[in-house]
């Protein structure tokens, strides 16, 4: 049965965007946390994990972090709130993660990468599943770094196919998807470039018989591409209504949340990065939202663009 995720994008897919997304599109079967990294959550961060702020969400907490002992403090923390399961971060490519073997940057070493996995598999009370690149800068490290995972009751692996170096740039490298098919026995999601139900048709098809993708830009930017993809049509009605009180809901959230202008303000202007995008919004459009430094003039400027 054909599942949907929504991947961790750090600052955005709080738990304020998460309870948004499924009260007004949904298609969803699982959300992942932004990245975890404290020994000790911080107040930040158990405010995203706690189970208050997540009712009716399937969530699964991600962890960055290259040290055992941290990853197992985390957990035991997480097992506390009730939950069952974790996320490694073995896929962020940004050069300050990276410059510290975390994310993608771990993947470099992959015998220290093998020593850390042996660890917390046999200690952590949780099940946990990984988020991994398949590599820095070479096709041919996901070798090896199959024969690592391959060692370890891994709950699902989701690949994102690209290397570290490459970013988000390039065209998803589907046969190393291919590959893990043919080496791993667990189960697998596939992540990369879903922005259109056509596109996640054709990687459907490629890759039978996966039937778990994650969606992270695509998604962001279309919010109802989900509940699309799970009718497999592209005839959607896009209801400006439903956006905009999806849009208000989350500026409410972070106004409820965070103290001044500001932090609302930053986090709003990140999302329409993506959401202007499929929106067709122009230049000028987006730089207005991006020059505003206060949120009533924010809120006119939303009105002004959409009563149009």
């Amino acid at each position: 049965m054909m599942k949907i995720y929504l991947a961790p994008m750090e600052g955005i897919t709080t738990f304020v965007y998460r309870n948004a997304f499924q009260h007004y599109y949904g298609g969803i079967d699982k959300y992942f946390t932004p990245f975890l990294s404290s020994k000790k959550l911080n107040y930040k961060e158990v405010n995203d994990v706690h189970p208050e702020h997540n009712q009716g969400l399937a969530v699964t907490p991600q962890i960055l972090t290259n040290q055992a002992d941290t990853f197992l403090s985390i957990t035991a923390q997480l097992a506390d709130y009730g939950y069952q399961e974790v996320n490694l971060n073995l896929g962020c490519p940004s050069g300050t993660v990276v410059a510290k073997r975390r994310g993608a940057g771990f993947l470099s070493v992959p015998e220290a990468l093998d020593a850390f996995l042996e660890e917390i598999f046999t200690k952590c009370p949780l099940a946990i599943s990984i988020k991994t690149r398949i590599g820095i800068d070479a096709i041919d490290e996901w070798d090896t770094l199959l024969s690592v995972y391959a060692k370890y009751p891994i709950k699902e692996l989701i690949i994102h196919p690209r290397l570290q170096q490459e970013f988000y740039h390039g065209t998803p490298h589907t046969e190393a998807f291919r590959q893990a098919q043919d080496a791993l026995s667990i189960p697998l999601c596939y992540n990369g470039d879903i922005f259109s139900v056509d596109a996640y048709k054709a990687l459907a098809e490629q890759l039978a018989p996966t039937d778990t993708f994650m969606l992270g830009r695509g998604a962001l930017a279309n919010p109802q591409l989900p509940a699309l993809l799970k009718k497999s049509t592209t005839n959607g009605t896009w209801d400006l209504n439903t956006f905009l009180a999806f849009h208000d809901e989350i500026v409410m959230g972070y106004r409820e949340l965070m103290s001044g202008d500001q932090p609302v303000l930053f986090r709003m202007k990140e999302l329409w990065g993506y959401m202007g995008t499929h929106l067709n919004l122009s230049d000028k459009q987006l730089k207005k939202i991006r020059k505003t430094t206060r949120l009533t003039d924010y809120q006119e400027i939303i009105q002004s663009i959409f009563s149009h």
